[in-house]
């Protein structure tokens, strides 16, 4: 979490407050000087304009002020940037000394400051300290900028990690959820291709022949996308060199409606334009799962399958009559929980369409969808 800049830690606020108040500093030292000597201390001041590219030449632009004239914040500031920009003490440590030593030895030497005094000692223990205390203060800056570049490292470092914790989770969970798959449904489906194989070899009867054939043709296609979606839960992400099926489009809605298995009425047109893949595979989609609820709650039902284009949206409507008079010894009926219409709504809202699923006047039951050209 980054703390919001105000003025008082922009950086052009940074930059300029040193300056200004070296500015006040060399003017009330150097006021009484010479020309040259202000020229000197002003020099030094504005120099900090280009400490932070260029630390080690402001720092030697200072000195000459600060020899000349008792100015303190301009080399001081220099000092700090030169040790909050080089972590080498082999440079921090010359400028802290060149700065104390040009603060002991000022200009005009005085015959007194080589005699071993009190006084001499304390000026000396000061300007070691004047020039020692910009430079720890730097390092110190320094340092605590390392370790907060180090501590965003870390927590991004964390984080991946987290990710990829889950990801790892996610993984297994897809593989269970694979072998469950692959272990309950396909051994089914595939009793139920072999019984229908078997049917067709045996009876005599055409009809049951064709249906035999049909549930055949079904249970093979089920079990080649029951294949395709086991393979995407086990790869988990991975990349696959091997391709996926090609995903339903419109052109396969004739081969879809004619093994249903049910009356259908289809009147299939499209328009002329190439639809965007996602809205193919949502219709035809839509087409399967109406068909599909049909086949389990109203078979025998004529059913009625409209596909139209309306500008650049594609409109599709399946609609089925009440379903006949259900024999006594018809089979059950298949169970559903209601998940596919719920899946068709949230396929159509993801495209910005709209979706309903109502029952008719006629105790029928319609389904419709509305799917506009993706982008557009």
């Amino acid at each position: 979490m980054t703390t919001p800049r105000t003025w008082l830690t922009s950086r052009r606020t940074t930059l300029l407050v040193p300056v200004v108040v070296a500015v006040l500093d060399s003017a009330l030292v150097a006021r009484d000087s010479p020309p040259w000597q202000l020229a000197l201390s002003f020099l030094a001041a504005f120099a900090l304009l280009l400490r932070r590219r260029l630390p080690l030449t402001v720092l030697l632009l200072t000195l000459p002020g600060a020899w000349v004239n008792d100015i303190w914040l301009a080399p001081m500031t220099a000092v700090y940037s030169v040790a909050a920009a080089y972590s080498a003490l082999r440079v921090v440590v010359p400028s802290a000394a060149a700065f104390s030593l040009v603060e002991f030895f000022h200009w005009p030497l005085a015959e007194e400051l080589y005699e071993l005094t009190r006084d001499n000692a304390l000026y000396a223990i000061q300007s070691l300290m004047l020039g020692a205390g910009p430079a720890a203060l730097g390092l110190l800056t320094r340092t605590r900028r390392e370790l907060a570049a180090r501590l965003t490292e870390l927590t991004e470092g964390r984080q991946r990690e987290s990710r990829l914790l889950a990801e790892r989770v996610l993984a297994a969970e897809r593989a269970r959820l694979a072998r469950e798959m692959h272990d309950v449904v396909s051994h089914q489906v595939s009793l139920i291709s072999i019984q229908a194989g078997a049917l067709q070899v045996s009876t005599a009867d055409p009809a049951a022949r064709d249906t035999a054939r049909t549930i055949r043709e079904l249970s093979v296609r089920t079990l080649e996308e029951l294949r395709q979606m086991v393979g995407v839960l086990r790869a988990a992400g991975v990349r696959r060199d091997e391709p996926l099926a090609p995903q339903p489009r419109l052109a396969d809605l004739a081969r879809l409606i004619e093994g249903s298995g049910q009356h259908v009425t289809a009147e299939l047109h499209p328009g002329g334009r190439v639809w965007p893949e996602a809205v193919e595979r949502a219709a035809y989609r839509t087409v399967q799962e109406a068909l599909t609820n049909i086949s389990k709650h109203a078979p025998g039902a004529a059913v009625t399958v409209r596909i139209t284009a309306r500008g650049a949206r594609l409109l599709v409507d399946v609609h089925n009559g009440p379903a006949p008079e259900r024999p006594s010894a018809a089979p059950a009926p298949l169970p559903g929980g209601g998940h596919g219409l719920v899946g068709l709504r949230e396929r159509a809202q993801l495209l910005g369409g709209t979706f309903s699923a109502v029952p008719t006047s006629d105790g029928g039951f319609a389904v419709r969808a509305e799917l506009p050209a993706v982008g557009e």
